[in-house]
């Protein structure tokens, strides 16, 4: 793996090369060095500013066996005393063909989640997080992968299943896992084609929130190609959960998802 450091001439820092200012910087102060950053970053939030920041914490594994279930767990409850807390997670992928991975409305919820997601390489993966005077900070994480998940179909795709049980949900609450919280974990069946796999178009589940018998969202969630075929996605939701939520939403061939989730 590269870093900042090693991207500088002979490995030696800023400090001793005065002419290499800040701006000249192709990283952008990326701490992981990459060079494909600052196209990612303007690619997911535009010309916004953002700071890196330890507060972000991204995890994933040091190298990942199966790159098309690669599991990641993003945690921005460090901000949530930072600029009235959190209002999105956008999660990106520096060398996927396809970068944007999902973004996530926390609402009720607590700012973290768990999934899985394809990669196709090695990369670093970020999430930026935005608190609710705007200002955007950003967690990273290098994962090594042995490559080429994106561009396989996947199993279900692969023996024809997917077509039995699209749109399928299944939800569990779990207790005391997480204190200050109650786990919810969703999994909805969907074979989630990323369309670089000759012959099979596009074909994934672009919408997700879990709702009340009010219709109040309690959270949302915006996914793309690169989650993992049949999504497995836990979130933190407050020690007191109502009755009557409702997982919704739909895929980007607009069939609808529609399933109680028991509290």
């Amino acid at each position: 793996m590269s870093t900042r450091r090693d991207l500088l001439v002979g490995g030696a820092g800023l400090a001793c090369w005065p002419w290499l200012r800040a701006q000249d910087d192709p990283t952008d102060g990326d701490p992981l060095g990459s060079m494909q950053y600052p196209g990612l970053r303007e690619q997911t939030i535009g010309k916004a500013a953002a700071q890196f920041s330890d507060a972000v914490v991204v995890k994933g594994p040091a190298f990942a066996d199966d790159a098309m279930n690669v599991p990641l767990l993003v945690d921005a409850r460090g901000l949530n005393t930072v600029g009235g807390g959190v209002s999105r997670i956008r999660v990106a992928v520096d060398r996927n063909p396809v970068r944007q991975v999902l973004d996530f409305e926390p609402l009720r919820a607590l700012p973290m989640l768990a999934f899985r997601i394809r990669m196709e390489q090695a990369s670093p993966v970020r999430a930026f997080v935005q608190t609710q005077d705007g200002q955007w900070h950003v967690g990273s994480t290098w994962v090594q992968a042995a490559g080429g998940g994106c561009t396989v179909p996947g199993l279900t795709r692969a023996d024809g299943s997917w077509s039995k049980t699209l749109g399928q949900v299944q939800a569990r609450f779990f207790n005391n896992v997480l204190e200050g919280s109650r786990r919810l974990r969703v999994r909805v069946m969907h074979p989630m084609d990323t369309g670089l796999v000759a012959g099979i178009p596009a074909f994934y589940i672009e919408e997700l929130q879990l709702v009340d018998s009010a219709g109040q969202a309690w959270w949302k969630l915006a996914l793309h190609e690169p989650v993992s075929e049949n999504p497995l996605i836990t979130f933190e939701l407050p020690p007191q959960v109502v009755s009557g939520l409702r997982l919704v939403g739909r895929d980007n061939n607009g069939n609808r998802i529609d399933a109680e989730v028991g509290g």
